[in-house]
């Protein structure tokens, strides 16, 4: 059972990588052809960090 929890956590990371990821490079995309950034971004971008930290704090805590 602990193992399938720290899958799960471990593919929360992977998605939130991704997520992350998708934000930065729209947010260079948006501010190299249009010179500001756009919403859709920056909350990309912030969702990606909460979910990072949040399901690597979920990880730890699990782990020990």
């Amino acid at each position: 059972m602990k193992t399938e929890t720290n899958q799960k956590l471990k593919w929360n990371i992977i998605f939130s990588f991704l997520i992350l990821l998708l934000g930065i490079i729209l947010l260079i995309h948006m501010i190299t052809i249009e010179g500001e950034p756009g919403a859709l971004p920056l909350v990309l971008t912030l969702t990606g960090i909460t979910f990072l930290i949040m399901n690597s704090f979920n990880l730890k805590r699990s782990s020990s």
